[in-house]
């Protein structure tokens, strides 16, 4: 197995050979669903290439964003509920091709206890993503939607790599939690000021937004 190079430099012997020889390497599709809420959690994924999404549902199947996970990080919300033995409140959809080493859920406490580093690991994951949503709440509560967009088109755009988002004006805004008329408008806005080009479901940034 061949852990990231992030990984290796912050985990010590002992929990590497762990790692090499109980947990599992996985891959998965873009569009993938890799965990839906209400199922049970059973590996904790330490991802080695690709981008993950982790959003919620409310009652009528409309998807909110939380947070992206990138490469060399992992997904703090599978740790609390793994912890605590609790369903999954999340869904986790693969953004990219994606790679990621699988830990049985069983080595958690272990693991905590065992290692400090590993220690460190899941109690850094939690409080940056804790950070992420209270930034989240901020933009909510005292940003205006386009700011919002702004912040959610260079979110993804970093998360992918591209400066091409393959998603259409619905897509955008059902992740936004906002209508597709609005959501529209400002996206027409922002390609009227150089910023963006827009495709039929594809847009590209061009200018600073």
């Amino acid at each position: 197995m061949d852990l990231p190079e992030t990984f290796a430099q912050s985990f010590e012997p002992g929990l590497l050979a762990e790692i090499e020889a109980k947990a599992v390497n996985l891959s998965v599709k873009e569009g993938d669903t890799v965990l839906d809420i209400g199922q049970t959690i059973r590996v904790v994924p330490l991802l080695v290439s690709g981008t993950l999404k982790i959003s919620r549902l409310d009652d009528t199947g409309k998807e909110l964003l939380l947070y992206y996970v990138n490469a060399n990080e992992s997904c703090a919300m599978t740790f609390t509920c793994c912890m605590q033995q609790y369903p999954s409140e999340i869904k986790a959809t693969a953004e990219t091709d994606a790679e990621y080493i699988a830990v049985p859920i069983s080595l958690m406490d272990q693991w905590i206890s065992k290692y400090p580093t590993w220690k460190s690991f899941v109690m850094r994951t939690i409080r940056n993503r804790f950070n992420e949503l209270l930034k989240a709440i901020d933009q909510l509560a005292f940003q205006k939607l386009d700011e919002r967009l702004a912040r959610y088109l260079k979110e993804k755009s970093k998360a992918t790599g591209s400066a091409l988002i393959n998603l259409s004006h619905e897509e955008i805004a059902a992740e936004m939690a906002s209508s597709r008329e609005v959501i529209s408008r400002l996206l027409k806005k922002l390609e009227n000021d150089k910023k963006l080009l827009l495709y039929r479901h594809q847009l590209k940034i061009i200018g600073d937004l």
